[in-house]
């Protein structure tokens, strides 16, 4: 093994080391780690065997095989914005029905607060004054 392999080895156990502590102390989902768990293998994988890096570039007709893992990680990279993008717009969506929702229940209870007709409260019953929305 040369100093390349090493070092190449060394990041991809380092990387996925840290992935399992993100995971472990909860500030990485798992279904992220997953992807970053990959991204340590493709490390891995072709820093450890540099004939897979000859031996993919033939296979795909890659005629000077070493700018494969710059394609391959750039690749990875565009994977990875699209499924953010898609997680940030389905939260998006799920935050504005949620407000959307919020606001008819409101609605509906200011309605039925000016429905309904007040009575005298009982001798000794406590009331509690729920703040509106929009107080702070």
């Amino acid at each position: 093994m040369n100093s390349i392999q090493i070092t190449a080895a060394v990041v991809a156990v380092l990387l996925a080391g840290a992935i399992l502590l993100l995971v472990r102390r909860n500030h990485l989902h798992g279904s992220y780690a997953l992807w970053w768990f990959a991204v340590a293998g493709a490390i891995l994988v072709l820093g450890v065997f540099p004939p897979v890096v000859d031996w993919i570039g033939s296979i795909t007709g890659i005629h000077y095989p070493p700018v494969l893992p710059i394609i391959i990680g750039i690749g990875m990279i565009l994977v990875r914005l699209l499924t953010m993008d898609i997680g940030r717009s389905r939260a998006e969506r799920q935050v504005r029905r949620l407000t959307q929702k919020l606001a008819i229940l409101e609605q509906e209870l200011a309605q039925s607060r000016r429905d309904k007709p007040r009575k005298p409260h009982a001798k000794g019953a406590k009331v509690i004054v729920l703040p509106k929305s929009g107080d702070g």
